[in-house]
């Protein structure tokens, strides 16, 4: 999964990034508004995460902008601002969840979920598919009922596969979901998760559709 940070205080950033990466999120933080905006054009990413006071653009308008030029996916405004109005004025501009700060980093995770959760249509807590399970909040994963021991990326790739398991993902929607700004990617980086990912699981469980990328085994 792939989350945009929006937030011009750095220490408040660095946090929340370091937090969500240690949960196996890709974030790209943007540090105001127009840079927030840029970054929002080809919406790739699967949440944002909004300051509203914000340098160069404030973060309502930034999210006015981005519904208005279809920008689908779920907003929540992280903000000091803490009236009942300024929850309701954000609200209404099209944000899902609203956060005052200073927050608990274990409650934000947890809302990340959720909305990861509603945005993608499930509701179960914990994924399963054929002899597979993997649990997001606890970032365990088994198969045939055996504990798996993955590195992080593996379980993030393995999260992006089961919670669709139909799909079929080109190696680029991969990495999109794997790496933020500044991250090295290989050229056959997915590729080497792909194969580390079989060799605990069994090859037959990740399917290569040629000539369009990988999906789990129905």
């Amino acid at each position: 999964m792939r989350l945009l940070l929006i937030e011009d205080d750095t220490m408040i950033g660095e946090n929340i990034q370091d937090v969500l990466r240690g949960e196996g999120y890709a974030v790209d933080w943007a540090q105001d508004g127009r840079a927030g905006e840029l970054a929002l054009v080809h919406d790739v990413y699967d949440l944002v995460l909004l300051d509203l006071g914000l340098p160069k653009k404030d973060g309502i308008r930034v999210l006015q902008t981005y519904r208005a030029n279809g920008g689908k996916n779920p907003v929540m405004i992280l903000t000091a601002r803490d009236s009942v109005m300024d929850r309701i004025g954000g609200l209404d501009a099209g944000a899902d969840d609203y956060l005052v700060k200073p927050f608990d980093v274990k409650e934000l995770a947890a809302r990340v979920r959720a909305l990861l959760r509603r945005s993608s249509g499930a509701t179960q807590l914990i994924y399963r598919h054929r002899q597979l399970m993997l649990d997001p909040v606890s970032h365990e994963a088994s198969h045939a009922q055996q504990v798996l021991n993955l590195a992080p990326r593996e379980f993030a790739l393995l999260h992006a596969l089961i919670a669709e398991p139909q799909r079929v993902f080109s190696r680029a929607e991969l990495e999109e979901k794997l790496y933020g700004w500044g991250d090295e990617i290989e050229s056959n980086t997915i590729e080497v998760y792909i194969y580390g990912l079989r060799k605990k699981i069994g090859a037959g469980e990740i399917l290569n559709v040629r000539g369009v990328g990988y999906r789990l085994a129905s």
